[in-house]
Order: structure tokens, then C-alpha cells, then sequence
């Protein structure tokens, strides 16, 4: 072993994979930085004194006598406020402008907020989509996934909720994105006039996949920041989860670790679980609220990756392509936000539990009805209603194009209602029929 400048400097390979190389070293911490023969590395095993290191662009023209120089600290991202309008890349680089940006260095990837510094998720989080805001409201402090299939348009949707969403802070992580992606990221922020509030981490198809596993990280030692430290309102939205699961997948099969369900690592669910539980609602009235999509494979929910982030999240929104108004809209029956009752009728108007739950109920008659015409079943003038109610509520309401505020969206249900059925089908108190039945 010899020294440059301090660092440690070890040219004796002993292993080497496509991912990864093993050397023996003394003193390396966990997820420490390295080079390798000039690539960035980071230490992903720690077995005596056999360090092993993930090299970020892979280990092609590496040999056993490359050198590898430990950096001394884990990655880190210099906080601010200088963060907000900028794009970096998976190492808290900034891609265009100036590379220079000051602020506090702090590591990432580090613990969740101590739960004795939690409070209970209290307040509204509109978004301007009704599949979300009216049947699915989401909570500050809420963790929550959009399962969609992968021809879905989720990434425009995720860059609706950015524009749209009632809140201080929006820190966006993309991960295994196309570059078409990107640039629609990128152009809708800076036409919308929105860089004011937004940062962007992003990790492009033509990056290494591993670089996928730090955009999390950096993503949420940003909302941390502006949370913890400035009491601000911070939506964080990740894309995709399948691809960052992917990326774990790479390098955990070619550190001929044992696979688990669908070729997923056997740290799938805590891997998972470390990013979903930084959302937190903070005494100091800041709060880190996650929604992340998750791509289904055919629409497999039992996928290992859906499966568990499941287990973990506080409900899930379900896009689906609408066949009768051709639109994708929020499926209300597979959706679900746990939280939504600690907001709806509270922090929105009072009608809104009865509202909601009248429309599903109508709905599900809907398809019921639709059932009964498949199967060559004569119809009910009411299953009739329930059809053209259904294609409506779908086509001015669950679409994800639909952008207005939850007064609205409930005064458009109350016309629905009064357009296809009497009040006595709707079964709704007296009392409110009597205050918003239109007149």
C-alpha cells in the first residue's frame, strides 16, 4: 500500500466481476467512495478485510493491478437553496449552468426522522386530478406508488403533479428514464415559469443502470433539507421504482448473491423500505410526502417489486386505459389512500366521504350493468343511467387530463348525479342533498 495526499491506495486486486471488484483493505466504512482504475466506485461489502466495490460503469479495462484510492466519506450533496431550479445527475453534479454550487455537504442515504420528532399526517395535498384529490386524496407525510403499466403515460402525469401540486417544494428523481423523457421534464418545468421550486435528479438510459441506486438518495437528502431544516412542504416523485429495483438486481447477480422472487434481491423489501419511510410529517409544519411509480410487467401486481411496495406504502393509484372515452383515467376501484380520512370532509368540503362514496357506488352499478350486456342481458332503464353516469364521471372527472380544484370536482359530481338519477338513487343525507342538489 502506498499514500497520495492522504488517501489510501491499493493496487492488488483480487477479484473481479462485470460489476464489481475484491480487495483486501483495513479501515473502509460502509458505502464508502472509491476510484478504480479511474472509476467511481462504491464499497457494497464489508467481509473482514475483503472490501468489495461496485464500480459504477462497470469493470471493463480494469486489471488486477489497476489502483483503487478510497475516497475516505460515503457520497454526499451540497444542501441549499441554490439547489432549487437546477438538474444534476446521480452524483449531486449539476448537468448545465455552473458546476460550482455551494451549500452543506451532508452524506446521503442516512436514518428516517426519529419517529419521536413525527406527527400525524394532517394536511391536504391537491394535486388539480380528481381520480386523486376527489377519491384518493393524498396526505402530507403520505407515502404512496402509482402502479402503471409501462405504455402508460405516467412520467406526463408525474409531471402534471409537479405543476399542479399545492406545495412549497417538488425535488423530482428519475431513474433509467429515456432522453425523450427527460427534455419533456425539462421543457414542461421551464414553459410552466416552475424552476422556482422544482429540482430535478435524473439518471438517463444511456448512464450506467447502478448510478440508478443513488438518484433516491439524493433525491431525499434534498427534501430533508428543505423539510427538517427550512419547514417547507416537500412532494417528492421517483420514476421508475421497477428500474431502481432493476438496478439492484444487476448488481446483486453479479456478486452471485442468491436470488429471490422474480430474480429480485433477498434486501428487496428493505431496500425499498429505506426510501418510502423518509416521508414524514414534522412538528416544525414540514413534511416529505413520496409518490413514485412503479411499472407493472402485464400488469402483474404479485411482481416482487409491486408486491412488496405494497406492504411498505400507505395505499397505491392505479392508471388504466378508460375503453369507453378512449382517456387514461385513476382507476377508483384498484386505487386506494389509507390516509384520505384523516383530510376528506375536514380540510375539504363537508360533502365530500358522501360525494365519493355515492360516485364509486354508482360506478360499481356501472359495471355491473356492462357485466350484464356482455353476457347478452337485457338492461334497466337504471343500468342505462349507470352507463352514460359511468362513461361521464370517467370523461369529467377520473381522467388524468382533468385539472381543477376539489370544490369543483364535487360540484361536478352533484350534476352528475342530478343529470342521470333522483335523489332518492343517490341516497345521500337529506341534509346535504337539500344545500348542493343543483337548483
Amino acid at each position: 500500500m502506498e499514500t497520495k495526499a492522504f488517501q489510501r491506495v491499493y493496487t492488488k486486486i483480487e477479484n473481479i466481476t462485470k460489476a464489481t471488484v475484491t480487495v483486501k483493505a483495513s479501515g473502509v466504512g460502509n458505502e464508502e467512495l472509491a476510484t478504480v482504475n479511474g472509476n467511481l466506485a462504491q464499497v457494497v461489502k464489508i467481509d473482514g478485510d475483503r472490501i468489495t466495490l461496485q464500480v459504477f460503469s462497470g469493470t471493463e479495462g480494469i486489471a488486477t493491478n489497476s489502483e483503487v484510492i478510497f475516497q475516505g466519506t460515503p457520497p454526499t450533496l451540497k444542501v441549499g437553496d441554490q439547489l432549487t431550479g437546477r438538474i444534476f445527475n446521480a452524483f449531486g453534479e449539476p448537468i448545465y449552468g455552473n458546476k460550482d454550487i455551494g451549500g452543506e455537504e451532508r452524506e446521503i442515504g442516512g436514518p428516517t426522522v426519529n419517529p419521536y420528532k413525527r406527527i400525524q399526517p394532517s394536511e391536504f395535498i391537491p394535486t388539480g386530478i380528481a381520480g386523486i384529490d376527489l377519491n384518493n386524496a393524498l396526505v402530507s407525510g403520505q407515502k404512496i406508488p402509482f402502479f402503471a403499466d409501462p405504455d402508460q403515460p405516467y412520467n406526463q402525469v408525474m409531471a402534471e403533479v409537479a405543476l399542479r401540486a399545492k406545495a412549497d417544494r417538488i425535488i423530482l428523481g428519475g431513474m433509467g428514464i429515456s432522453n425523450d423523457d427527460f427534455l419533456y421534464f425539462k421543457n414542461v418545468f421551464e414553459n410552466a415559469g416552475a424552476s422556482d421550486r422544482i429540482v430535478f435528479f435524473v439518471n438517463t438510459t444511456e448512464n450506467p443502470p447502478v448510478e440508478r441506486l443513488l438518484i433516491p438518495d439524493m433525491t431525499l437528502t434534498a427534501a430533508e433539507y428543505f423539510a427538517v431544516d427550512k419547514g417547507e412542504k416537500v412532494l417528492v416523485l421517483l420514476t421508475d421504482m421497477t428500474l431502481y429495483a432493476d438496478a439492484l438486481a444487476i448488481v446483486s447477480n453479479r456478486m452471485d448473491q442468491i436470488p429471490s422472487k422474480d430474480s429480485m434481491p433477498g434486501s428487496l423489501y428493505s431496500d425499498l423500505a429505506k426510501i418510502y419511510e423518509k416521508a414524514v410529517q414534522l412538528p416544525n409544519g414540514g413534511s416529505i410526502t413520496i409518490i413514485a411509480v412503479t411499472t407493472l410487467s402485464n400488469g402483474d401486481i404479485t411482481h416482487a417489486v409491486p408486491d412488496n411496495t405494497g406492504y411498505i406504502t400507505e395505499g397505491q393509484l392505479f392508471l388504466r386505459n378508460d375503453s369507453d372515452t378512449g382517456k387514461v383515467i385513476v382507476d377508483p376501484f384498484r386505487s386506494l389512500s389509507r390516509l384520505k380520512q384523516l383530510v376528506i370532509g375536514s380540510k375539504t368540503r363537508e360533502d365530500h366521504p358522501q360525494v365519493m362514496n355515492a360516485a364509486i357506488r354508482l360506478y360499481a352499478d356501472a359495471a355491473n350493468a356492462k357485466t350484464k350486456l356482455e353476457n347478452g342481458f337485457d338492461l334497466t332503464d337504471y343500468d342505462q343511467r349507470t352507463l352514460k353516469f359511468a362513461k361521464d364521471y370517467s370523461n369529467e372527472l377520473l381522467a388524468i387530463d382533468i385539472n381543477i380544484d376539489v370544490t369543483k370536482m364535487l360540484d361536478t359530481t352533484w350534476d352528475l348525479f342530478a343529470r342521470y338519477f333522483d335523489k332518492a338513487e343517490v341516497a345521500l343525507k337529506n341534509e346535504l342533498v337539500v344545500k348542493y342538489w343543483p337548483k
